[in-house]
């Protein structure tokens, strides 16, 4: 595709990323109430392989019927449990949706337009997409809080839960490249304070 820099440029990207459970789709909630565009590629993810999409039977082939649900669609808890207890299996994975998912943002972002546009990408750190953004947001908390959060929300146990954190890259790996951060392990209130303040950054921005 070239150098991600050369594609034509309509609106000012800001690629927000950040840990499991670090609180990215609530930042990026209240960037969209703010009149922010928001792109979001776990929305994106989910359409990619939906029933139908050629994604669906690559990952059929890939991995078998055990990570499907009755019904064919595929089952999110299955290929969560696989992906994070196997670093194959996850890499596996991300060669069939990763290129489907990144054109996909090229396509929305090209159309949707916008004073400036968020673009929710939790994977940034690893992805060549980091040369696509014109700046980058990190929202970060602390692990306790990240585990906390899984608990109640996706992970089974515990260790589950730390293996779904080892998984991605690491909480310095993702300071390092941030332009900005949210710290989102206060209250709402101071979240959505610093959402507020880097709003107005990136209208001057743009």
């Amino acid at each position: 595709m070239g150098d991600n820099k050369q594609r034509d440029k309509k609106s000012f990207r800001v690629g927000l990323t950040g840990g499991i459970a670090s609180g990215k789709t609530t930042v990026a909630d209240m960037f969209a109430e703010l009149g922010a565009v928001v792109i979001d590629t776990d929305i994106i993810a989910h359409e990619v392989v939906a029933p139908g999409q050629p994604a669906l039977e690559e990952i059929r082939q890939a991995f078998g019927e055990s990570v499907f649900a009755g019904d064919g669609s595929l089952s999110r808890t299955a290929m969560r449990t696989l992906v994070f207890a196997d670093d194959d299996a996850r890499r596996r994975l991300e060669e069939i949706v990763h290129p489907r998912i990144q054109e996909e943002i090229y396509r929305q972002s090209d159309q949707a337009g916008g004073d400036y546009q968020l673009i929710v990408i939790p994977l940034l750190v690893e992805s060549s997409l980091k040369s696509y953004v014109d700046r980058i947001l990190v929202v970060d908390c602390d692990e306790a809080t990240q585990i906390n959060r899984l608990l109640e929300r996706d992970a089974e146990s515990r260790d589950q839960a730390q293996r779904m954190l080892a998984a991605q890259a690491s909480r310095e790996s993702r300071l390092e490249i941030a332009d900005d951060v949210i710290h989102n392990d206060r209250d709402l209130a101071q979240t959505r304070s610093q959402v507020g303040a880097l709003h107005e950054i990136y209208l001057s921005l743009a």
